[in-house]
């Protein structure tokens, strides 16, 4: 059995400063004596020295035999994996490098339409045809609520040629997927399952949190470790599951071409301590934070015209604050929070999202629901504020796979012209996140007026080269 308490990628590092060498080897900043002296002062000493490079007893991440190998193998036990990857670009290499592995050009994927972007660049780099998954929806809140299991069933009856399945588990709000269920239908047919778990990297270490995509037998799992589980960001594991239906060689070769050439071993070291930090110690801190976040809950639930929202089997560690009753927007609210020194993650039309985590404690969460009562309602209010979003958007109408649409010739028109034509571009209002437009989709009147909508009620847009969407990039004629 692996000893959780080690540390052999960190446990190397140290040793190899230890020795003090004569450094002739990149980064260029020398152990920090050339670094900018105002991130010298802000990062330290400690974290420059650390921020090293293929130097001899450090292995190599792209064909790891030595520490590297072994704290992934760590990883792997702790998560319950057949084996991980250290990612070093975030989850969307671990995603870019699922759907290059589970692909040929061409072959078609079952896929939530409310999926994070990485999804659909993977998709682009795969040259994947991609199968829209209508997910179930808060129209109250614009909130996606995860893809239901008779959506995949009928999706898989209508397309026997597809070849994996992909799941979001969670979503952003910390909603579950159905995640049995789904794996079983997708292993029933013989696909294999690919999940971005992003936000769900603590599950693992709970049982009161929603059960993990691995604990229900999905086959690839990405997660960012940086949200929930206390390494640096930009720091992610790739998991590939007992049985899973990817050939690891595959999976390898594709982290070769996702991943960089000089992957930051200081990212790599906080991945080994914030694993060993989980395995010891997880269901403790996951305690104190399941504690902290009731209390919290109860507390803001006393909130004169704030509303706590709960989804079945969310994570608890996510709370969801209806603010409307106080008279405001969620921006509007999210932008007097800020003035009170309490930043959130996430403002919607009609709501916030705060995170919680082992790193919180009461003084934090006090400030939250002391800022939380002290809410007052606008007294400047633009054309349109306070409106809430325009619905589900609609059905999109595929002409061409994204990655023909993204890759080819292309030129950028005033949208109120674009009727017809084959958009080059993600275009995705932000919250929800679920696409109006993706690369390869025809712009019907129906998109139009939905995006015309957006554009007078100030929704935030994802994906566009012109963010104010005055033009947009379409496909040449």
């Amino acid at each position: 059995m692996l000893d959780q308490r080690r540390t052999p990628l960190f446990t190397a590092m140290q040793r190899y400063l230890r020795r003090r060498p004569a450094v002739f080897h990149v980064p260029g900043h020398k152990q920090g004596r050339a670094a900018p002296p105002a991130l010298r002062r802000w990062l330290g000493a400690g974290a420059l020295q650390l921020d090293l490079t293929e130097a001899p007893g450090l292995d190599d991440l792209h064909a790891p035999s030595g520490v590297i190998a072994e704290a992934q193998a760590l990883a792997a036990a702790a998560f319950g994996a057949a084996r991980s990857f250290f990612l070093v670009g975030g989850t969307t290499a671990g995603i870019h490098a699922m759907l290059l592995a589970a692909l040929r050009p061409g072959e078609a994927v079952l896929v939530p339409r409310h999926a994070h972007r990485s999804v659909h660049g993977g998709l682009i780099l795969a040259g994947a045809r991609p199968v829209w998954l209508p997910p179930a929806y808060d129209p109250d809140l614009a909130i996606p609520l995860g893809v239901p299991p008779e959506a995949v069933a009928q999706a898989l009856d209508r397309h026997p040629e597809a070849r994996a399945l992909v799941v979001v588990h969670p979503t952003y709000h910390g909603i579950p997927a159905a995640i049995h269920p789904l794996v079983r239908l997708a292993h029933d047919r013989g696909l294999p399952v690919l999940v971005d778990e992003a936000h769900g990297a603590h599950f693992a270490f709970h049982p009161d949190l929603p059960p993990s995509a691995l604990a229900a037998g999905a086959d690839a799992v990405a997660q960012s470790l940086h949200k929930t589980g206390g390494s640096l960001t930009q720091s992610s594991l790739l998991h590939l599951g007992y049985g899973c239906r990817l050939d690891p060689d595959r999976v390898q070769a594709a982290l070769r071409l996702v991943q960089s050439t000089s992957p930051s071993y200081l990212l790599m070291a906080s991945l080994d301590l914030a694993r060993r930090e989980l395995a010891l110690r997880g269901r403790r801190l996951w305690d104190r934070a399941l504690a902290l976040a009731a209390a919290a809950r109860e507390a803001l639930a006393r909130v004169p015209g704030v509303r706590v929202v709960d989804y079945p089997g969310m994570d608890p560690t996510r709370l969801i604050l209806d603010v409307r009753g106080r008279g405001l927007t969620g921006y509007e609210a999210a932008e007097q929070l800020w003035r009170q020194g309490v930043a959130v993650e996430l403002a919607g039309h009609g709501y916030l999202l705060a995170i919680l985590s082992p790193g919180d404690g009461r003084e934090s969460l006090g400030r939250l629901v002391a800022a939380v009562r002290r809410l007052r309602p606008s007294r400047r209010r633009k054309a349109g504020a306070g409106v809430g979003p325009p619905g589900l958007p609609p059905w999109p109408e595929v002409v061409l796979i994204p990655r023909e649409a993204a890759l080819g010739r292309q030129e950028a028109m005033p949208l109120s012209r674009s009727e017809g034509r084959i958009a080059a571009e993600l275009v995705a209002p932000y919250p929800p996140g679920i696409p109006v437009l993706a690369p390869g989709e025809r712009i019907t009147p129906a998109v139009l007026a939905y995006l015309e909508e957006c554009l007078r009620t100030g929704q935030h847009l994802q994906g566009p080269a012109d963010p104010t969407l005055r033009t947009i990039r379409v496909l040449a004629e």
